[in-house]
């Protein structure tokens, strides 16, 4: 069996940034890949870019020094950056973890290309695991094809015939957005999503998130615990960033309704809802822009140029012939999906996070986890958030193995 001292489940930013600090504080981290480098970036549709601009990419040791840092990177660039980090740092490529077995000083980890020993193991297996269908997509006929995000690559991949995207997520309505432009007929069925201008008074919406604070909010700070699974706040990095929400897309003629019902034989149903979900994000659209206002009178900056939401009133319409329907996309997000691998009785709350103390298990000692979306804060996993954590980590990863 082979013998490493940490292992690190996942090669990408999270686990790569681990094993940087890890590697700094003296510590020898072997990175284990089920594919290769970066591949869940590699697995986002052609068009994909960053909706963060590239001065947020900030790895530890590896912050972003291009000439385009307003820019926003595509997915074979951030790829490619993720290459050029992971230079030194030993990657196994093909090696999936199917299991995790042990306790502290002592875990086996089954593989696909044979087992490992390890004393501890960090698990940075990624902030979207498993993508999120409703219950009621079971209902859609068998002769409609059903697409998750991950499956989706381009538009010409898509049979001819109109387009639902299920799901009104960053990722739902760049998709929406890109399908439109191609000339496809796309409907939109819509849950609640934070939007707000890419820019603010010539600075990005992510400058404004990251000064306020509002990028550093913690879990215990959230109304629930479900709240960690509220969209991300709605915006593009497709032609050098622009404002991409509800009321873009509807005036673009993107076709918008309520959330999705399921099928009742050949029709979509949806519900009477899409002006709540409107209202909903417009109201975390006004929370912001307060918090925004109170960073600027706090630094003596003019107030910022945020006007209240024109009105919404259209309600979409609530069903569908899908005999028109070419297919349906779901992009409602993802869940957690540690449990389905890792049979660790209380390790997991009800939604599938880890419980933990600065990364560490509460149920496992040893085992560690990085990259996890609100782990420490919302900027968690985000690739200008993820070092802070992957420092804290490798800190407490760390400490024993040199007492040892």
């Amino acid at each position: 069996m082979d013998a490493v001292q940490v292992a690190v489940v996942g090669g990408g930013q999270a686990g790569l940034a681990v094993a940087h600090e890890l590697t700094g504080l003296g510590s020898e981290p072997v990175v284990l890949e089920r594919g290769r480098v970066g591949q869940t970036w590699r697995d986002r549709w052609e068009s994909f870019r960053l909706v963060t601009p590239n001065w947020c990419t900030q790895l530890p040791g590896g912050t972003y020094d291009g000439p385009e840092p307003d820019a926003f990177m595509p997915r074979d660039e951030i790829v490619a950056y993720l290459e050029r980090y992971a230079d030194g740092v030993p990657v196994r490529e093909g090696a999936e973890v199917q299991s995790v077995e042990g306790s502290a000083g002592s875990f086996t980890l089954r593989t696909s290309t044979g087992d490992v020993r390890a004393e501890a193991v960090v698990l940075a297996t990624g902030a979207y695991q498993r993508p999120h269908r409703p219950p009621v997509a079971a209902s859609l006929p068998a002769s409609v094809l059903q697409l998750d995000l991950e499956d989706y690559r381009s538009e010409q991949d898509l049979p001819p015939g109109r387009v639902l995207v299920v799901g009104s997520g960053q990722s739902g309505c760049q998709i929406a957005e890109e399908l439109h432009e191609a000339g496809r007929e796309v409907v939109v069925a819509c849950g609640k999503a934070p939007w707000l201008p890419r820019r603010i008074d010539g600075r990005d919406l992510m400058w404004w998130g990251g000064e306020s604070g509002f990028l550093d909010a913690t879990v215990e700070s959230l109304p629930s615990p479900a709240a960690r699974l509220t969209a991300n706040v709605l915006a593009s990095g497709h032609r050098g960033g622009h404002d991409l929400h509800l009321r873009t897309l509807r005036d673009l003629g993107v076709t918008l309704t309520g959330h999705f019902l399921g099928a009742d034989g050949h029709e979509a149903l949806f519900a009477a809802d899409l002006h709540e979900s409107i209202a909903w994000g417009d109201d975390r659209y006004r929370d912001l822009a307060g918090l925004f206002r109170k960073l600027a009178e706090e630094r003596g900056m003019p107030r910022p140029s945020m006007d209240d939401p024109e009105p919404f009133v259209d309600e979409g319409p609530e069903r569908l012939d899908l005999r028109d329907v070419g297919a349906v996309i779901f992009t409602a997000g993802f869940r957690p999906d540690y449990a389905s691998w890792l049979d660790w009785p209380g390790a997991f709350d009800d939604l599938g996070f880890p419980i933990h103390e600065d990364g560490e298990s509460v149920a496992s000692p040893g085992v560690f986890f990085v990259g996890v979306h609100f782990l420490r804060k919302r900027k968690s996993a985000l690739l200008m958030g993820v070092g802070e954590d992957a420092a804290i980590v490798a800190r407490r990863v760390a400490s024993p193995l040199a007492a040892a």
